[in-house]
Formats: C-alpha cells, sequence, structure tokens
C-alpha cells in the first residue's frame, strides 16, 4: 500500500511539474525593405553607418512594448535575435545601398578613405511598438560629406500599421519605419552633392 501511494505521488508531481515548463524563446531580426528603388545613381558612394543610439528602455535583448500610455511590457520570451542598435545599423546601410545603388555602404568605417567617405549618425529618439495597432520609429540623424566638418540634420519620425497580432508584424512594421528613414537620409545625401 505505502509503494503504491508513493508512486501515485511521484506521478502526480511528475505531472504537474511538467506542466511548469516555460515557454520557448523566440527570436526576431529586422530586415532590409525589398520593394525599395535604386535612386538611378551612375556611381557608387560610399557611406559608413555609426555610431547608433537608442534608448535605455529598448537596448535590451527583450522586444518591449507599450500597453499603457505610462505601461511597457518586456516580453521575456521575445527576443532580438542582436544588439538592436547593431540591427539598425545593418538595415539602415542595406536600405542606403539599394536607394544610392551602391554596395559600398556599412557598418564598418576600417576599409575607406576618410576624404571619400560619407559619414551617417543615428540618435534613435524613439523606437514604439504597440502590438495589433502600430510602430513608431523616430531618427535624429546627421549625415557628413566626406571631408567636410558640417553636417546635414534632419529628423524622422516614420509610424506604421502593425497589421496582425503577434511580434512578426510588429518587427515588419518597423522594417518599413526603417525604410521611410532611409529615403530621408538618402534625400539628405543626394541633396550635398552626391549625383
Amino acid at each position: 500500500m505505502r509503494y503504491a501511494r508513493a508512486c501515485f505521488i511521484l506521478g502526480l508531481v511528475t505531472v504537474l511539474l511538467g506542466g511548469c515548463k516555460s515557454p520557448s524563446a523566440s527570436f526576431f531580426a529586422l530586415g532590409p525593405d525589398p520593394s525599395l528603388a535604386s535612386s538611378g545613381a551612375t556611381r557608387p558612394v560610399s557611406v559608413v553607418i555609426g555610431p547608433v543610439t537608442v534608448p535605455d528602455m529598448v537596448d535590451r535583448p527583450q522586444i518591449v512594448t507599450r500597453v499603457g500610455d505610462n505601461e511597457v511590457a518586456v516580453n521575456e520570451f521575445a527576443l532580438w535575435a542582436q544588439p538592436l542598435k547593431g540591427d539598425i545599423a545593418r538595415v539602415i546601410a542595406a536600405d542606403l545601398g539599394a536607394l544610392l545603388n551602391s554596395q559600398q555602404v556599412s557598418v564598418f568605417d576600417r576599409a575607406y578613405d576618410p576624404l571619400t567617405v560619407w559619414h551617417v549618425r543615428l540618435d534613435v529618439m524613439g523606437f514604439e511598438s504597440v502590438p495589433g495597432r502600430d510602430v513608431t520609429v523616430d531618427v535624429q540623424w546627421a549625415v557628413r560629406p566626406p571631408g567636410k566638418t558640417r553636417s546635414v540634420v534632419g529628423r524622422s519620425v516614420a509610424r506604421e500599421i502593425v497589421s496582425g497580432p503577434g511580434f512578426d508584424p510588429i518587427v515588419a512594421a518597423h522594417d518599413r519605419a526603417l525604410a521611410s528613414v532611409s529615403r530621408d537620409i538618402a534625400a539628405a545625401v543626394q541633396a550635398s552633392g552626391f549625383q
């Protein structure tokens, strides 16, 4: 009888503990916008993206979403695949490469001559995600032409609708918002003397 009772309790504990399994984490990465068209530029331009700053609130592995005016959720099982500032730099570089028709847009500064490279600094002021509603990306940027000390500065605020539930639509909306920021930066490069 004792043996049967012990087996029953052990089995019950095993079932209860098995039901307490944590959900598995999902990892997300931002991506360039494949629909971006080239500006028709006839010569390649060298551009380096960086530094990039992001607000401390979102500078973490977890995806942070807004759930109220003064409340956010830090989603422990929805994670960025790499640090957000590096992912933003990579996506802006890819988007600018497409917009400027150049394969010489990078996040690495070492291989370029400072007299021929454009520098783009990004200060992300806001990176908001509201599930099921929209995302907002607010970026102050500075574009410094080659060999110059003065930068052309601007600010882009892009809002995109989230197309459905879950984190995939949130990340896709951020991709579109970053493409909008990239368009503004490409326009500044073109207006500053790149032909």
